[in-house]
């Protein structure tokens, strides 16, 4: 069983800007936190990625694979391991989001 992602988790990109967690889950929470769902997109802030001279950094997590069994109204919850990427503005993938905290009462499949 793995941890499961909520809104009180801590996200940074790969070059250290940080994940702005919200998600359309209204009604399943874990500590206080609301879950996280594949579906959901967040913002980065903070990102200084730069190639050469130019500022590049990532805008956006999209998330590619959540839960396998774990749903909140149908759609897959996210769990630690959930795959994801960060995008560019010009939605130039960037790499993976990074987990550095969450939750360690509910886990999910």
């Amino acid at each position: 069983m793995i941890p499961i992602l909520t809104t009180l988790s801590t996200l940074q990109c790969s070059h250290g800007g940080r994940v702005i967690l919200f998600t359309s889950n209204a009604s399943a929470q874990v500590e206080g936190g609301y879950i996280l769902l594949v579906s959901d997109i967040h913002s980065v802030v903070g990102c200084p990625f730069t190639v050469g001279t130019k500022y590049q950094p990532c805008v956006t997590v999209r998330w590619m694979v959540g839960a396998s069994q774990t749903r909140i109204n149908g759609i897959a919850a996210l769990l630690q391991t959930s795959v994801g990427l960060c995008y560019s503005a010009e939605q130039i993938p960037q790499g993976p989001p990074v987990v550095l905290s969450t939750q360690q009462t509910a886990t999910g499949l």
